[in-house]
């Protein structure tokens, strides 16, 4: 027997707003992260993920009570939650004897689990450890990738583009000078990712471009990349798959460069210079020698036609 979903309606104005929010949209709203705590952890593994989520605010929803959850036996639990928070990225935390400090980061697809890789936490060092200007909320960060693995592994390929996924922020069209001041560095070095964070000062350099420095502001930690649990390649097309709506249609001989220069190809006939009509200066007129020696040239060419005519014709009355 087929089976009947139950359909929920609302039943009030702020409920049916709150399902048309959950709705498929052809731009979707900026993603959410949940922070999650396992059953055991560290103070110190607690203060990281505070760090954490003070650098995703406001983008963040933070879980205060601790979970039976082991997302890579059973993802159930983090699905029920990313259903019921509309959320599609996770970070969790948890300690044990057999994997330390552990840090887990993974992404949803329609509420099911995409992927996700756990890391270990190593030579962390905290944000309030730093005894600098810290930046404000909010802001977009610039993200850098550092070494070979990160363009030559696959597993380095996904984890760079799970981490591009949960620190991007929202998308947006233009941005100020002064809005970058937020550096995140990912550096590939033997089996761990080196998480550091800076601010961007600028400078006086005596010109109109700034002399440009990074202050590191934390959290700094070294990501040891233990398991993963990635998506298949026609999931991961799937996932990345854009409506039709905002497929830009290609126009014929124009393309665009990396550095977003449009450059447009035109195709041209022959031309004919000769009788081609040009602007007509007093400079490029011909003097009147050249006019003169021009219409006896014509008057020439028609004696000699006509002559070459009046041939043909005693030739024929000879021939007949």
């Amino acid at each position: 027997m087929p089976v009947i979903e139950r359909v929920i309606k609302p039943k009030t104005h702020k409920g049916k707003k709150a399902i048309l929010s959950r709705e498929p949209k052809i731009i979707e709203d900026t993603k959410q992260t949940l922070f999650v705590k396992g059953l055991k952890t560290t103070p110190a593994l607690q203060q990281c993920m505070k760090d954490l989520y003070l650098l995703k605010r406001p983008e963040g929803k933070l879980l205060h009570k601790r979970n039976a959850i082991h997302p890579f036996e059973d993802a159930t639990p983090i699905e029920n939650f990313g259903r019921k928070l509309n959320a599609s990225l996770f970070m969790m935390i948890s300690n044990s004897k057999k994997r330390p400090n552990n840090l887990v980061m993974g992404r949803l697809f329609e509420h099911t689990l995409m992927d996700m890789v756990e890391f270990g936490v190593e030579n962390y060092t905290a944000l309030s450890k730093f005894r600098v200007e810290k930046i404000p909320s909010g802001i977009k960060p610039m993200l850098v990738f550092q070494g070979e693995l990160f363009e030559n592994n696959h597993e380095y390929v996904r984890i760079r583009n799970l981490l591009v996924d949960m620190f991007q922020r929202e998308k947006v069209e233009q941005i100020r000078l002064q809005g970058l001041e937020h550096v995140l560095s990912f550096t590939a070095h033997e089996n761990s990712i080196l998480f550091r964070s800076y601010k961007v000062m600028l400078k006086k350099s005596g010109t109109r471009i700034p002399r440009i420095e990074l202050v590191e502001i934390g959290p700094r930690m070294d990501l040891r990349v233990r398991r993963n649990k990635l998506a298949t390649d026609d999931l991961f097309k799937q996932a990345c798959k854009k409506p039709k709506e905002l497929k830009v249609k290609k126009k014929k001989n124009i393309t665009s460069d990396s550095l977003g220069t449009t450059h447009g190809r035109i195709h041209m006939g022959a031309q004919k210079l000769n009788t081609i009509q040009t602007r007509k200066m007093k400079g490029l007129r011909k003097t009147l020698a050249e006019r003169k020696a021009e219409k006896k040239r014509k008057s020439l060419g028609a004696e000699s036609a006509d002559e070459s005519s009046k041939k043909l014709k005693v030739a024929e009355e000879n021939v007949n």
